[in-house]
């Protein structure tokens, strides 16, 4: 799985000029913290121990390899930054480098962060940014991961301290794509010393051990104060094995725990439940290339038969809302306007009937127990779906099987996206045809066509008419049912404070947090 798809795989929504505008200063921006805790003043000290959701085969230290861990995006988010990162009044706001387009927002030039160093005391320069850039554009998902960058040598220094992207089309949205997976390196780093590569961030790498790591306090990081001495990482398997700890005083944060873990702390006077609503979107990605969701009509159908109330109450525990099939919920554009869709069995009926879809098979939806929730809503859907006269068996996938053998390929399984602040998101990773994430093999010239149209001007009345025409486009015939938006959940020791407010990965920056 490609680290955008989890990290994100985060946040996003247009940019719009004010934030190219305000993306001219450098630093670490208007990143968030959220008054999670009892308040004061805060102070230098003390050890942070924050679980996180990981499994052991699926291990990476390479900061521009496939990021299946939670645990592993976390150490590698606090010891390596990236060129931006989400913010609260932009989803997008400056972190190791500002930036300024070219007039057909074609080109971008990114200007290293003032002061900006890696963990070794040397600064980081140009030529290692564009290195970086380089390197992660060569991976296998590089096109998914810098869109609209033709191939490395669109990358270029210039001088010491800027860096030259050249996009195939306008883009005024690029920034945005930068936010989580361009992290740093030292120009030429081995690929067998990355590992142990100095990064630029508020933390540094004390020592990792089979998933689980101390970080210490980068007291020369250019971004501003931390303040705590270090942070310890430890992976657990299960939400309900993380929350267990957190119980034994084992740790002082569960990370994502889920919302079953939420009931049982919130009864308890030493914990506090940290909720980021809208935090992760939930769909069910029905294929539309081929197979037998191919049909539109059939996709209307199956989007009519669920029961979005009853999903998010029972399978979200009601820490959660319903949505509208629409991916990016939370941007500043997402189209209000277009009716909510409702259950209605009947139509439903009436368009399989009419679509002659074969109602004498058994069709398998596969899922994962990789976040809370998301087993229970195939179980749920697949029961709503026999009221209308359709079979389907829910079939559990590990998490490595799922994405080596279904995504992407699938005609029908569940997966998630922590990350719902911009429609261009994913429309540019999930939804144009081509995309390296299109997961269900959406092939829509319109839809294309209307997304160049957005992405490439900063007239606002322009942005927002084009915005509006591709989500009627994604409501009307996409592969995705997205029947809700589950909240994040953290849970958290009463001590610890100012935890991230932002929903999706924007949880990951713990430079702020400080123990009472």
């Amino acid at each position: 799985m490609d680290i955008n798809r989890r990290q994100v795989l985060l946040a996003g929504g247009a940019i719009g000029t004010a934030a190219l505008l305000a993306a001219c200063s450098s630093g670490s921006g208007n990143t968030a913290t959220g008054s999670s805790g009892k308040g004061g003043k805060p102070r230098k000290g003390g050890t942070l121990r924050i679980g996180a959701l990981g499994r052991a085969g699926a291990i990476t230290r390479d900061p521009h390899g496939t990021q299946a861990n939670e645990s592993d995006y976390l150490i590698l988010a606090l010891t390596f930054d990236t060129l931006a990162v989400p913010g609260v009044n932009s989803n997008t706001v400056p972190r190791l480098a500002s930036w300024e387009p070219s007039a057909d927002l074609k080109t971008w030039r990114f200007k290293v962060a003032k002061d900006a160093a890696f963990h070794d005391g040397t600064p980081v320069t140009a030529d290692d940014v564009a290195w970086s850039l380089r390197r992660l554009r060569n991976t296998p998902a590089g096109a998914a991961r810098l869109p609209g960058v033709k191939n490395a040598d669109s990358i270029t220094a210039e001088g010491t301290d800027t860096v030259a992207v050249v996009s195939e089309y306008a883009n005024a949205d690029f920034p945005l794509m930068t936010r989580f997976a361009t992290f740093i390196m030292k120009k030429d780093t081995p690929d067998k010393a990355v590992a142990k590569a100095p990064g630029t961030g508020p933390f540094k790498l004390d020592w990792y051990r089979n998933g689980n790591a101390r970080l210490v306090r980068n007291d020369k990081w250019y971004g501003g104060t931390v303040y705590l001495d270090a942070i310890e990482v430890t992976m657990f398997e299960t939400p309900q094995a993380m929350a267990n700890a957190l119980f034994a005083g084992q740790i002082d944060v569960a990370s994502n725990a889920g919302p079953v873990a939420a009931r049982t702390a919130e009864s308890r006077k030493d914990l506090r439940v940290v909720r980021r609503p809208d935090d992760m979107s939930m769909p069910i990605v029905m294929r539309t290339a081929d197979g037998p969701f191919a049909d539109p009509r059939v996709r209307e159908a199956m989007r009519l038969v669920v029961d979005r109330e009853a999903m998010v109450k029972q399978a979200l525990s009601g820490y959660g809302n319903v949505a509208n099939d629409i991916m990016g919920t939370g941007d500043p554009d997402y189209a209000k306007d277009i009716p909510q869709r409702k259950r209605d069995l009947a139509e439903a009926k009436r368009l399989l009937t009419e679509a002659k879809f074969d109602l004498s098979k058994t069709y398998e939806l596969y899922t994962t127990e990789d976040v809370s929730g998301i087993a229970d809503s195939a179980t749920l859907f697949a029961s709503q779906a026999r009221e209308a006269g359709i079979k389907i068996k829910v079939v559990k996938q590990e998490s490595g099987t799922f994405y080596e053998k279904t995504w992407l390929k699938g005609d029908l399984y569940t997966n998630y996206w922590g990350t719902n602040d911009s429609v261009l998101f994913f429309a540019s990773k999930t939804l144009l045809s081509g995309a390296g994430q299109n997961e269900s093999g959406f092939d829509d010239k319109e839809f294309d066509a209307t997304y160049r149209k957005a992405i490439g001007t900063t007239d606002e009345q322009a942005r927002a008419k084009a915005l509006h025409e591709l989500q009627q486009i994604e409501y009307d015939r996409s592969g995705y049912l997205l029947w809700g938006m589950a909240d994040g959940v953290d849970l958290a020791a009463a001590k610890v404070q100012d935890l991230p407010k932002l929903p999706g990965y924007g949880r990951v920056q713990l430079e702020n947090v400080w123990l009472s």
